[in-house]
């Protein structure tokens, strides 16, 4: 109730990606383009791992996990964005804008801990190969899927605890084309100094570390297989590259926008886009490409289904 009566703003006015009319066209149709090619792709991976029998690695158990987590992450912002740039006026309520800040950061801070621990996975099956079997058990594998969903919803609901503690009087107008907290922060009618800096904390600190313990755990895998043989070495650093390379996708540009104080740059906007949009749906997509097992089964299931 004290939250109803100390906001006044009933919704937001998103300014969108660019005012640009033609710039707006071109991004609609880029994106619109991308995302009706990659998001089923998306949902191939999903279908091809929980039907084939082969795939029951936890490898593949958490893979699947990220290409659905991805492109849930992705719908959040996309679907929305591309309904607005067909509207003149791009209107959000504030209980919409606060449910999709919600989910951003739920599915958001989930997908960084599945990282976390598909690291971890990495790590037993290269550095301990005869533990494996008894440390990823499908109870263990559960257990990290429940506490890294239970993970982003904590961190995902103190972004939300906070901002509802913020009155909103004016002015309403979000300069980006989705509800995020920098953004939203900047609306509130007092000194957000102290919020600012439990935000950056909460969002950016977490974003960091978990980026430098990946790196560091890469770099300990990657001295682990200096001497073992080239097969296993070649496996192994393909592995590794495509994980680092998602890694650098998910964390660069999160590191960008939440680790530093909320003040506007020009490339934040293109930057939102990519993190939020661009990135997610490719990710499952990198990994697929680089996975010969998931490919092989995917034309299998192509070629079931087709004929």
């Amino acid at each position: 109730m004290e939250s109803e009566n100390r906001t006044m703003i009933r919704e937001f006015i998103l300014l969108g990606l660019t005012q640009s009319q033609d710039i707006q066209l071109l991004v609609f149709v880029l994106v619109l383009i991308f995302y009706f090619i990659i998001l089923p792709g998306n949902f191939l991976i999903i279908f091809t791992i929980t039907s084939d029998p082969g795939l029951t690695a936890p490898l593949y158990f958490f893979l699947g996990n990220l290409a659905f987590l991805d492109a849930s992450y992705s719908f959040i912002v996309a679907s929305r964005m591309l309904v607005d740039f067909l509207s003149a006026k791009k209107i959000i309520s504030y209980r919409g804008c606060i449910t999709q800040l919600f989910f951003l950061h739920f599915l958001g801070g989930g997908e960084g801990l599945l990282l976390v621990v598909m690291a971890f996975d990495r790590y037993i099956a290269i550095c301990r190969p005869l533990h494996y079997s008894t440390v990823m058990n499908p109870r263990t594998c559960c257990a990290m899927m429940l506490a890294l969903w239970l993970g982003g919803f904590v961190h995902s609901i103190i972004q939300v605890v906070l901002i509802l503690r913020l009155p909103f009087c004016g002015p309403n107008q979000l300069d980006n084309f989705f509800c995020d907290v920098p953004q939203v922060i900047k609306l509130a009618c007092i000194d957000t100094f102290v919020v600012e800096l439990l935000m950056v904390f909460n969002s950016g600190l977490m974003t960091l570390l978990c980026f430098l313990g990946l790196l560091a755990s890469y770099a300990v895998i990657l001295c682990h297989i200096r001497g073992s043989s080239s097969e296993a070495k070649n496996k192994a650093m393909s592995t590794c590259t495509t994980h680092i390379i998602v890694i650098l996708f998910m964390f660069g540009p999160g590191i960008f926008i939440y680790t530093r104080p909320f003040r506007a740059f020009p490339a934040d906007k293109v930057v939102s886009l990519f993190h939020t949009v661009i990135f997610p749906l490719l990710n499952p997509v990198i990994y697929t490409l680089r996975n010969q097992e998931v490919k092989a089964s995917m034309k299998r299931v192509l070629n079931k289904h087709i004929a």
